[in-house]
Formats: C-alpha cells, sequence, structure tokens
C-alpha cells in the first residue's frame, strides 16, 4: 500500500510541471495582453494612450519579454519563493487576493461533496434495491430535472423564493457585520450558517449524477451469482447488499471524487457570480477578462492542483476499497 501511494504521489510531480505550463500558455493565446486590454479600457473612456506608453506600459510589466522567460519568472517565483507574482490590474501580491478565496472556495466544494455523498449514497441503494418502485421512479424523476438545470438557474428561484416569502436575502457567505471582520469562532458560525445553502445548490447536479452511477452498478452487482448464493444461505438481506456488493458498486462513486472537486470550484464561477459569493469565481473570471497573466495563471493552476489531488484521493480510497487495485 505504501509502495502503490508514494508512486501517485511521484506521478503528480510531473503532470502538475505540465498542468502549469498549460495554465500558463491557456492565458497568453488570446490576441493582445494587459497592456492592450488596459489601454482599450483608457481608450473606451476617451483617454487616449499613445504607443511609446503603451511599449512602456509593457516593459514595467515584463509583458515584452518571450513567453518562456516569463514563465520560467512566474514558476521560479513559486518554487523558491512561494511568491505568485504581481496581479496587474490589482497593484497586489497575488496570493494575498486569492488564498483566503481559494479557502473559502475550498470548503465550499468540501461540503458539497460531502451533502454530494450523504444524499447520493442512500437514495442509490435504495433504487437499486427497490428497482422499478414508485420510490425510484420519483427519484430518477429528481436526478433528471437535477442534471438538465444549471445550479445558477435554482440559486435565482430560490432566492427569490426566500425573497418574497421569508424577506431574506440569500446571497453571500457572510452577514454585513461579518464580511470585513477578523476570523473568530463567531465568524465560523456565521460561514456555517450562510454555506449549507449555496453548497446544496452546487452539488445538486453532482448528486444526481452519482445516483444514476451507483444505482446501475449497484444493479449489475445485486444480479452476480455470489449475491445468489449469500441468499440461498439464509444471509440476511442487508447483510447480503450491504458487504459485498455496495462495496464492489462504491469503486466507480469513489473515483469519481476526481473530477467532482475540480468541476465544483469551476462550476462555482458563476454560482458566485448570481449569489455574490466571495469565492475566485469572481476574481477568476475578471483576470481572464482583463488578462492578468500572473493572478488567472495562479487560479488555474490552483484548479489543476485540485484536480490532481482529488484524483490522488480518489486513488487511495480506491486501493483501501479493493486490494486488487494496491496490488496491480
Amino acid at each position: 500500500m505504501r509502495s502503490y501511494i508514494l508512486r501517485r504521489i511521484l506521478a503528480m510531480i510531473p503532470t502538475l510541471f505540465l498542468a502549469s505550463i498549460v495554465a500558463f500558455v491557456i492565458i497568453q493565446l488570446p490576441p493582445g495582453d494587459f497592456a492592450t486590454a488596459y489601454v482599450a479600457g483608457l481608450a473606451a473612456n476617451g483617454d487616449i494612450v499613445s504607443q511609446e506608453a503603451l511599449e512602456s506600459l509593457r516593459a514595467d510589466y515584463g509583458l515584452n519579454e518571450p513567453v518562456a522567460v516569463q514563465y520560467f519568472k512566474w514558476m521560479g517565483g513559486i518554487l523558491t519563493r512561494g511568491d505568485y507574482g504581481i496581479s496587474f490590474e490589482h497593484r497586489e501580491p497575488v496570493s494575498a487576493l486569492i488564498w483566503e478565496r481559494i479557502w473559502l472556495t475550498m470548503w465550499l466544494s468540501l461540503v458539497s461533496v460531502l451533502l454530494t455523498w450523504l444524499i447520493a449514497f442512500p437514495i442509490g441503494i435504495y433504487s437499486a434495491v427497490r428497482q422499478y418502485s414508485a420510490g425510484d421512479y420519483i427519484f430518477t424523476l429528481i436526478g433528471f430535472f437535477g442534471v438538465s438545470i444549471p445550479a445558477f438557474l435554482v440559486a435565482l428561484v430560490l432566492m427569490y423564493l426566500q425573497f418574497k416569502y421569508f424577506g431574506k436575502v440569500a446571497s453571500g457567505l457572510f452577514s454585513d457585520e461579518f464580511v470585513a471582520a477578523a476570523w473568530s469562532w463567531a465568524r465560523i458560525q456565521d460561514l456555517l450558517a450562510h454555506l449549507w445553502l449555496p453548497a446544496l445548490i452546487l452539488g445538486l447536479g453532482g448528486t444526481a449524477e452519482l445516483i444514476r452511477i451507483l444505482r446501475a452498478n449497484l444493479l449489475d452487482e445485486l444480479r452476480k451469482p455470489y449475491v445468489i448464493t449469500a441468499r440461498a444461505k439464509g444471509l440476511p438481506e442487508w447483510k447480503a447488499i450491504l458487504k459485498y456488493p455496495v462495496r464492489m458498486a462504491l469503486n466507480p462513486f469513489v473515483s469519481t471524487l476526481g473530477w467532482i472537486l475540480p468541476s465544483l470550484i469551476s462550476g462555482s464561477i458563476i454560482l458566485s457570480q448570481v449569489m455574490n459569493l466571495p469565492t475566485t469565481g469572481p476574481l477568476l473570471l475578471r483576470s481572464l477578462q482583463s488578462q492578468d497573466m500572473y493572478l488567472a495563471g495562479s487560479m488555474i493552476l490552483v484548479l489543476s492542483v485540485a484536480t490532481v489531488i482529488g484524483t490522488l484521493v480518489s486513488d487511495i480510497l480506491l486501493a483501501l476499497l479493493d486490494p486488487r487495485i494496491r496490488y496491480q
């Protein structure tokens, strides 16, 4: 088991290196750069900037250097000093801008994953054991709605209903008095009181998908000979289902953690705009629009790291569930 985990951790190193290259290349693909976007914004307001001033601005930000030089400066700062660079638009260190938002985003994603599993696990088992029952049809219908309806649309409907019937504004992750307050137990309690609704909305689509995945996998297992034999020998029904079939059906269920975590983080971008959440979503969207390459690149890199970590965690859980995986 230790050698398996060590191999997976070592495989993360080249993966993250390639992900950093892809992240930096992606933000270089749109035409122009931050200087041209900044000058275009000034021109839209009637301020004309000369070509000399534009070139001077590029030189100040290092935008006139080759892309490879810019990349190695960026990665060198991250690896040696933990310095993600300076945001062009905000004129502040990138790390100071993103870390609190990243932690809030990760908390939102973690709670969404936990809610997704807590809801999908029992419903998926019930739908498989009670196939074609009224409850199975109801949960299937709800699952189809969950997959097809975008999270931001659900958020808009719930915000409207909560404001109309309860007089409350369901936006943000903090009350007004805790928005700019220092971290304390009272602020954590306020965060938890506001966190459950966006986490539930964000995990709605993933919950519906996991219910269908677990149901299909468990139905395949329940029809296998070892389950029929266990029932014929008089094993209690709950034990015949939970001890082996559910465990075998959990393999694809657990493996989805690798894509659920980054999809939740990226999916929270639109939801954060709608519900005014202080997560990485609005900041990433603005940095991409302004071509703030160090800020946008760092946040895309964080998404890549979340993907790799989610895959690592899912692989470790799979190895714990199924010995065949770690031995292979």
